[in-house]
């Protein structure tokens, strides 16, 4: 995934902290992080840990992608 400001590079849990909005949107494509306990995995890897197909992938990175321009980061 190609996300801004190294979060791509963060883990979950503390991107979902700091963006909400990101949590939301994955949990729109059945990605439970908001409710997992462990929350160390990178933003750059929950997606594709969950084999959800290139076309998928993409979706959610421009979701994520549209959240955090329209928020001006």
């Amino acid at each position: 995934m190609n996300l801004p400001h190294a979060i791509g590079e963060a883990p979950i849990n503390k991107t979902i902290e700091q963006h909400p909005r990101i949590g939301e949107i994955l949990q729109n494509y059945d990605i439970g992080c908001v409710t997992c306990g462990v929350g160390i995995c990178l933003v750059k890897d929950v997606v594709s840990i969950h084999a959800l197909g290139d076309e998928v992938e993409a979706k959610i990175e421009q979701d994520i992608n549209d959240y955090l321009d329209n928020k001006g980061e």
